[in-house]
């Protein structure tokens, strides 16, 4: 039988990804009480053979029993139950702006402010989140994106590493994105805008991603940079990082750029990690023209 405890940060997602391996055929049951655990294992054990998937979601609003939490996993796994924990995170300003969008409170928020329950929340589950077998982080994840990343650990069985790699590309002239961890400059590629017709198209067109990155210069760039990147992620995982934003940026960010992050998680897509492309300002010419 396969065992998942679902947990993580009030608002990262855990009732979406609850429903998602509900629709997977998961068994699941949402904020039981931590202490009922053992008995319920029992139960399904002896059900497996009408039951073989079951999730079972814990969260903050069970505080007082996430104490004896450690002390119940560690005896599960001497009696011989198989578990194991998906942790689902986000970046506290995320889950703030998250809190004020859907008008709900935070569980220990109370008449307090949401930051400071964040705060105290995630101190309370980082004994949990590192007994964690999968941590995604959904900081900047759809819920179709998380259903994707979902699919990778539990239905497709692929080895998952808790990392996320988010591509990113945007113009300069509209900004740095503010949470890039690695910021790269494609404006040394032939700029396809001064080719009339490829000026409308984007990178995402085949014939503006065949003008850009058949190119040497293009090749050489993206060879070097993937291996770079391959360098660097299991460093990061080894200082504890959990997802990077690589950010690729051309001047408005709508052909070299987007023709380079396509590119590059081309290369990517068969790393054991999280990733996702994301084309900040492949629009915005369009809408600033229209306006």
């Amino acid at each position: 039988m396969r065992f998942v405890i679902v947990t993580g940060m009030s608002g990262a997602g855990r009732g979406s990804a609850l429903r998602i391996l509900e629709d997977m055929g998961y068994f699941c049951i949402d904020n039981l009480p931590v202490l009922l655990i053992p008995k319920l294992t029992k139960v399904f054990m002896a059900e497996r053979k009408t039951i073989d998937r079951v999730a079972l979601g814990i969260d903050i609003r069970n505080q007082e029993g996430l104490s004896a939490l450690d002390d119940i996993l560690e005896a599960m796994k001497e009696a011989g139950y198989h578990y194991e924990i998906l942790f689902l995170d986000a970046d506290s300003n995320v889950l703030i702006k998250r809190y004020k969008e859907t008008r709900r409170n935070h569980p220990l928020a109370l008449q307090g402010r949401v930051d400071k329950a964040i705060e105290a929340e995630r101190k309370e589950l980082a004994p949990i989140r590192k007994k964690a077998d999968y941590i995604l982080d959904t900081s900047h994840m759809l819920v179709r994106e998380l259903k994707q990343e979902i699919d990778k650990i539990f239905l497709e069985k692929t080895v998952y590493e808790n990392f996320f790699v988010t591509i990113l590309s945007f113009g300069f002239k509209y900004g740095i994105p503010e949470d890039s961890d690695l910021v790269f400059d494609v404006r040394f590629l032939p700029n396809p805008y001064y080719v009339p017709e490829l000026k409308p198209l984007t990178g995402n067109d085949s014939e503006v991603y065949e003008y850009v990155m058949t190119t040497e210069p293009a090749m050489v760039f993206l060879k070097q940079l993937f291996q770079m990147i391959r360098f660097l992620i299991p460093n990061y995982i080894l200082e504890g990082k959990n997802q990077i934003v690589i950010s690729i940026g051309c001047t408005g960010g709508k052909h070299r750029s987007v023709s380079m992050a396509n590119a590059l998680a081309k290369k990517m897509k068969d790393m054991p990690y999280g990733l996702k492309v994301e084309h900040r300002d492949i629009e915005k010419d369009a809408i600033r023209k229209g306006g």
